[in-house]
């Protein structure tokens, strides 16, 4: 408590004064806590804090409607939205005409701004299968475009990558509008050009700035990086020169007034969950994104309501089952885990969901396999290897090691997990899981690290176990499904680098196939497979819970938040 104590008001002065010598915000403000974040370049956005940053500076051909639901895409920076042709095959879609970069020092015009052509978005999109750029992105082009793979195998070679080389599926057809020609039809690829990955980014940029390009921004999106001191303060502000009637802002609820948009928007890093919560309280941040465990009985009544104090304050709570998934990953790279999958499995029975979920108090729904609830074609059956202690023992033996006991040491089988977090949340939910294999006789060791550095690992495939989720970037089967597959390993999405040239092959007939009957068999066939194999030990599901404070309009539960700051508006 002393050290939190002492370290609230130093966080609360920051919130309040906009970061010491730093100049305060422009009002109105919307403040908030989040993770540290890893790269504003697009590129490298592979979690959700850079994510979100990211999508504050930089502009993606389409973008997720923000009040539609179901979900459905709109332009962004796309004229409209693109011309498939008949057969799939061909995407042809025109950029508008007032997207432009900067101001930032890379431009040599007077006002160091630029209008964006359609050459950017081909660079753009090269840059994600650039080798050395090790974007885990690549995964939305590999075996998709035609001609990506031959880019991608000349960019391993040494010196600068040679951006002229054609790409026959990336054309350039004038300034305005690009071509992107597929190698089969791939119904859910336009969704990819809503995901920051496929930003457009200026090539100035990149080469003037160098390894620096993701400390620093020259995007065209609603806001521009004023400052950032890593670790503690991100402030962004409106691009100046930006037609602000561009950000589509959902009308307000009926009886809503209709507020100021947020001039600015301000990010504190703050790990500790409680000193979030005091913070939110003391009226520091607009919204609480997460309610910790220690807080809930004062948030949350028995009856499911938000507590009487809170909401005579004019706070909402806002809930809803998230499109996400999360898992204790194996490394079928690690000599131990990946040849062994009696192993894996005695740990996923191990895995008591419903002593978890209680500790969670409401916030984890215990899992069933990789799909969360609200995906199409998710396998309702319960999980083959699901909670059972004698069962965990039992194929613990059958995967030779009886009781726990390593033959090659005689002692204890030793095993190690890593975490990309160190709060106090984290290092229970740890302790926990290392509690659930001491019962069947696994001794744990925990490796906590920052989660840059727990990035950058898991990329290299040096992981053994690992915490990890995935959240949906968009609403298909498919996109958790590609998890598995083959040629998505580290540092693309297949965490585990699981690979079976089965499941491979299932999965690239269900992207392709147009008959829902045949896909929704398919993706139980690929289910199926998954939780026989564990290369997963699926853990949970989460249940979002989102405190909006009154002062805040315009706020709605969204899977795919990327910018959603330049919606919500400040009550007057």
């Amino acid at each position: 408590m002393r050290r939190r104590s002492a370290v609230l008001p130093v966080l609360l002065a920051l919130a309040a004064a906009g970061a010491g010598a730093d100049a305060p915000p422009p009002e109105p403000c919307f403040r908030r806590p989040d993770t540290p974040v890893a790269s504003l370049d697009p590129a490298l956005a592979g979690d959700m804090a850079s994510g979100r940053a990211a999508s504050l500076v930089y502009e993606t051909p389409l973008q997720f409607d923000y009040a539609a639901r179901p979900y459905r895409l709109l332009p962004y920076a796309a004229e409209a939205m693109p011309e498939v042709s008949e057969d799939g095959l061909e995407i042809t879609l025109k950029l508008r005409n007032d997207i432009w970069f900067g101001p930032a020092d890379c431009f040599d015009s007077p006002d160091r701004r630029r209008r964006a052509t359609a050459e950017d978005l081909v660079y753009s999109l090269k840059r994600i299968a650039d080798a050395k750029v090790s974007s885990s992105g690549y995964w939305l082009l590999d075996g998709k475009v035609e001609g990506i793979g031959a880019f991608r195998a000349a960019s391993t070679n040494a010196g600068p990558t040679d951006y002229s080389l054609d790409v026959p599926g990336l054309r350039a057809l004038d300034e305005r509008t690009v071509r992107i020609r597929l190698v089969r039809p791939d119904p859910q690829f336009l969704w990819a050009l809503a995901m920051p990955y496929a930003a457009l980014v200026p090539r100035e940029a990149v080469e003037a700035w160098g390894p620096l390009f993701g400390t620093r921004e020259a995007g065209s999106g609603p806001f521009t990086l004023e400052s950032w001191r890593r670790g503690h303060r991100m402030l962004f502000v409106r691009r100046p020169g930006r037609d602000a009637a561009r950000d589509r802002t959902p009308p307000p609820e009926p009886g809503e007034p209709a507020g100021t948009p947020y001039a600015s928007v301000e990010y504190l890093g703050m790990a500790d969950a409680s000193t979030r919560w005091l913070s939110f309280l003391r009226g520091a941040f607009d919204v609480a994104f997460d309610i910790s465990r220690d807080n809930w009985d004062a948030v949350i009544g028995p009856d499911g309501a938000l507590a009487p104090d809170l909401a005579a304050r004019g706070v909402r709570l806002v809930s809803e089952p998230a499109l996400e998934s999360y898992y204790l990953g194996f490394n079928m790279d690690d000599p131990v885990l990946g040849p062994n999958r009696k192993l894996r499995q005695a740990i996923s029975c191990a895995f008591d969901s419903a002593q978890w979920c209680a500790l969670n108090r409401g916030r984890h729904l215990p899992s069933t396999g990789p799909l969360p609830p609200g995906v199409d074609g998710r396998l309702e059956t319960p999980h083959p290897y699901a909670f059972d202690l004698e069962r965990a023992k039992a194929l613990l033996a059958e995967a030779g090691y009886p009781g726990g006991t390593d033959p090659a040491t005689g002692r204890r089988l030793a095993l190690r997990l890593s975490l990309g977090k160190s709060d106090q949340e984290t290092r229970e939910g740890a302790e926990l899981l290392a509690s659930f294999l001491d019962r069947i006789g696994i001794a744990l060791s925990l490796d906590y690290s920052t989660f840059p550095q727990f990035m950058r690992t898991l990329n290299k495939r040096e992981e053994q176990m690992f915490l990890i989720g995935w959240v949906a970037d968009w609403p298909d089967a498919l996109n958790f499904l590609q998890l598995f597959v083959s040629r998505n390993a580290s540092p693309g999405p297949n965490r585990v680098n699981y690979a079976n040239p089965a499941y491979d092959a299932l999965f690239d007939e269900a992207a392709a196939t147009a008959d829902p009957a045949r896909r929704r068999e398919l993706v139980g066939a690929m289910q199926d497979i998954v939780r026989e194999e564990c290369p997963w030990a699926c853990l949970y599901y989460r249940r979002e819970f989102v405190l909006v404070g009154p002062s805040i309009l315009g706020f709605r539960l969204h899977d795919f938040p990327l910018g959603a700051e330049k919606h919500w508006r400040k009550a007057q």
